[in-house]
């Protein structure tokens, strides 16, 4: 994108990155929605924009309207689970509780459970809180039908979210709970730190053998995969904390080679969902920090 550096792209592209990201879950599809909006952008009679913030959300959020509607058919025969493509995310990000919690994998998996026109209604307003009208003008529909949707999104949203905002120093704590028993193997860290109706789903994309390609169901049948797991790993297989999406997550590396992300939910000091990355595809924006606005 040859824009200069004043120009009103450039100026708002994290905030516009961010948009696409919570519209699509895949910080590769939301690059290749900023590039077809950049194209778009590039060919608009400046002096016709009175406000080039609205107007550039509502070019991205068409784009990935579109991505989204003509990506549904790629997530139906995506083989197992499938799960957003995490992001490598500063400390910073969690001070914005709402921004974190929309970015968290939690969030985002239930964003999957909404249509697409759901999906932008809800981010827009409850995460960048746009005026209906200009919601109404990126989606399509009058102000009195995105009220409407947006009142069915965010009560849709509100049934299935995780019910407990926990404050991240007692994420990071569980977290460091759960590596130290992961590195030392101790099947009984495990259980002290999952929830017994613990939830875990794995998306490797059957691109990673032995990787579980079903939910896994209660600490003790968790715990057992988890450390049977590891110990049937050829090599030196090391947990470390790491920042997932605004929230303490876990980075595992195999011989020094980055092979998963893994992103929890915490709920009163316990873990009750675990959700893995480990498709090889979805590792790519966990080198460096992305860049996030709203």
């Amino acid at each position: 994108m040859g824009a200069r550096v004043d120009d009103p792209f450039v100026t708002h592209r994290n905030l516009l990155f961010t948009v696409a990201y919570e519209m699509l879950g895949s910080a590769a599809d939301a690059e290749d929605v900023l590039q077809e909006s950049w194209l778009r952008w590039d060919g608009v009679d400046r002096s016709l924009v009175r406000e080039p913030r609205a107007y550039l959300v509502r070019i991205v959020t068409r784009q990935a309207l579109n991505h989204l509607r003509s990506t549904a058919r790629r997530r139906e025969d995506y083989v197992g689970e499938w799960l957003p493509e995490p992001l490598l995310t500063s400390p910073d990000v969690a001070d914005d509780v709402e921004l974190a919690e929309s970015l968290s994998i939690a969030m985002l998996t239930v964003l999957e459970t909404l249509t697409p026109s759901e999906r932008a209604v809800f981010v827009l307003r409850e995460v960048f809180d746009v005026p209906y009208d200009e919601i109404a003008d990126a989606v399509g529909k009058s102000p009195a039908a995105v009220r409407q949707i947006a009142h069915r999104a965010k009560d849709h949203v509100a049934a299935r979210r995780p019910r407990v905002r926990v404050v991240p120093a007692e994420h990071e704590v569980v977290v460091a709970q759960l590596v130290a028993a992961l590195n030392t193997g101790d099947l009984q860290g495990l259980m002290d730190v999952l929830a017994p109706d613990v939830v875990s789903v794995a998306d490797s994309g059957g691109k990673v053998r032995g990787a579980a390609r079903r939910p896994i169901v209660g600490a003790d049948r968790l715990a057992r995969y988890l450390i049977g797991g590891m110990a049937k790993v050829e090599g030196v297989l090391v947990a470390s904390p790491m920042w997932v999406n605004g929230q303490p997550g876990i980075r595992m590396e195999l011989d020094g080679q980055l092979v998963g992300a893994v992103s929890l939910t915490v709920e009163e000091g316990r873990i009750t969902r675990v959700f893995s990355i480990a498709n090889p595809d979805k590792l790519g924006r966990l080198e460096e920090e992305a860049a996030l606005a709203r």
